[in-house]
């Protein structure tokens, strides 16, 4: 145990040693490959959470957070290094859906870590809207975003928990959904046709309502 603990420090005092001397190097503009070093560690730290995950997914699934944010970093840092146009365009997204990923895997290896579905979605929705803002810069990301979240209350309405389906997210979920659409419609004149058209709906509902058989 010693040993390996010994082994453990002097490997990564190697690279941290290694990592400052690259930085240096590079503020010095002698060399460029201190960002390629990092992302190397990072990505070996993170593929290092994922392991512990994969060992025991009953009670290292807290391990998938780290892992999936250090892998993303990793990511972000090759990017900067081997396509520097596009990391402003694909940097945050890539990030994002990282961690969007490591909560949904949280989820579905535990379908009773049924919260995981809110950060999932979240940042799924964070990242969507962070390319959209990148690809299209006039674009309103607001309405995106209110969708995002209002889809992502509907799915967990649709989760098995041990009590049942749970009712409370269709709450959030139509707030949200109303707000999303109405941020669009503010956008083109499809706001004179939207409240008519949800009027008109509403009537319709009730008139069904009205004829139709009730349980005894």
């Amino acid at each position: 145990m010693i040993a390996r603990r010994f082994d453990s420090r002097l490997v990564w005092g190697l690279l941290l040693i290694v990592g400052g001397t690259l930085f240096l190097l590079q503020n010095f503009n002698i060399i460029r490959g201190a960002d390629i070093f990092w992302a190397a560690v990072f990505g070996v730290a993170g593929i290092g959470f994922l392991w512990t995950f994969v060992t025991d997914r009953a009670t290292h699934w807290w391990a998938l957070i780290p892992g999936f944010a250090l892998v993303g970093i990793s990511a972000l840092l090759t990017l900067g290094v081997l396509a520097p146009e596009l990391e402003d365009s694909l940097g945050g997204p890539l990030f994002l859906g990282a961690l969007s990923l490591s909560f949904w895997l949280i989820y579905f290896n535990n379908r009773q870590y049924w919260w995981a579905v809110i950060p999932g979605g979240t940042l799924l929705t964070l990242a969507i809207v962070a390319g959209t803002e990148n690809l299209f810069g006039d674009f309103e990301t607001g309405g995106v975003f209110f969708l995002g979240l209002a889809l992502t209350f509907a799915v967990l309405a649709l989760v098995p928990t041990p009590q049942g389906r749970m009712r409370w997210p269709l709450i959030p979920a139509g707030v949200l959904l109303v707000m999303g659409v109405l941020l669009f419609a503010t956008l083109t004149r499809a706001v004179e046709f939207v409240w008519p058209a949800a009027l008109i709906a509403v009537g319709l509902f009730l008139i069904v309502r009205t004829f139709w058989p009730r349980r005894t």
